[in-house]
């Protein structure tokens, strides 16, 4: 990937991290692929949540996401980057790309454990296909970005383990990390520039959401003995509230209501197959992509069942 070209001329004084970072925005949008700003350091977009916005200046008509205000305007960019070094990070929907995160296995898993590069290659050979070369990252743990052009009509949203164990992939809805970009485990850096391929079509249809009739509620669940009758009592009431949630506050209510009962499964009052179950129901009753679901509902449990205190202390 050729390196953007920076007005510095028209610049405010720029410290070499933010001018490297701006021109890793400014590479990114030359390919037409809209960029927002991270926090600097982080993976995290730069700005607030849909929960506490203002609805004030840009959100004045309506929470705008990440997504919606990603940009390829150099004007922009060179402003928000011109004194804050943020990292990059790529609007995936919007740049109609496809890409197939590849994690690595996490410390406490069992020895020999595949992959998201295993898993991939399995999935290959199971169904007898290739992939072609195309436009890789590697991120700073050491797992990979697999870069492809999505199929028009903007019908694939992102995944989380739907392909095989540790592999993602990032579509509408969702978002990358840029090459340049840098975080304290180390820089994602492009392999070489091999050109964006077109996503195959065999992957294309694994990753196509099947459709499904509309539903009224989510059905009732079998709860294990082991249930608690506290933890029944607010997972009946988080996973209804998330239900009956309207278009525009559905994922940040999801998010609410596991991070709310994370805190059961860390006591040992809930399995957390149970509320996630419970959980998916709820959400796609709410009308939220399955794939949606998933990833909040494991990063909120993830992060309340981490920081949860003990059950004693809660009391």
């Amino acid at each position: 990937m050729s390196s953007a070209l920076i007005n510095v001329t028209s610049m405010p004084l720029i410290d070499l991290d933010s001018l490297h970072l701006l021109a890793a925005a400014l590479c990114s949008a030359e390919w037409d692929w809209p960029v927002i700003p991270l926090y600097p350091g982080t993976k995290r977009p730069a700005g607030h949540p849909e929960r506490s916005c203002p609805g004030t200046g840009r959100c004045e008509g309506g929470h705008r996401t990440p997504e919606q205000r990603a940009t390829t305007d150099p004007e922009l960019i060179q402003a928000a980057w011109a004194r804050t070094p943020y990292n990059v990070g790529i609007a995936t929907g919007p740049a109609g790309l496809l890409v197939i995160d590849l994690d690595v296995c996490k410390p406490e898993e069992e020895e020999g454990a595949p992959d998201g590069a295993a898993s991939l290659q399995a999935l290959c050979e199971r169904a007898g296909e290739e992939l072609p070369p195309t436009y890789q990252v590697r991120t700073p743990s050491g797992g990979r970005h697999l870069y492809f052009t999505a199929p028009p009509g903007g019908t694939l949203t992102c995944s989380v383990n739907r392909l095989g164990p540790h592999i993602d992939t990032r579509a509408w809805g969702g978002y990358v990390v840029a090459p340049g970009s840098i975080t304290p485990e180390g820089t994602y850096k492009a392999l070489d520039d091999t050109p964006v391929a077109a996503l195959p079509h065999w992957l294309t249809a694994l990753l196509v959401e099947p459709s499904r009739p509309a539903t009224a509620a989510p059905a009732p669940l079998l709860i294990h003995e082991s249930v608690t009758r506290r933890a029944r009592a607010a997972l009946d009431r988080e996973v209804a509230a998330v239900a009956g949630t309207t278009e525009g506050g559905r994922n940040s209510r999801l998010l609410e209501g596991a991070r709310a009962l994370g805190r059961f499964v860390a006591w040992g009052e809930i399995p957390r197959d149970v509320v996630e179950e419970a959980f998916q129901a709820g959400g796609e009753t709410a009308g939220l992509p399955a794939s949606e679901c998933r990833a909040t509902i494991r990063s909120a449990l993830d992060w309340s069942i981490r920081t949860c205190r003990p059950r004693d202390d809660a009391a």
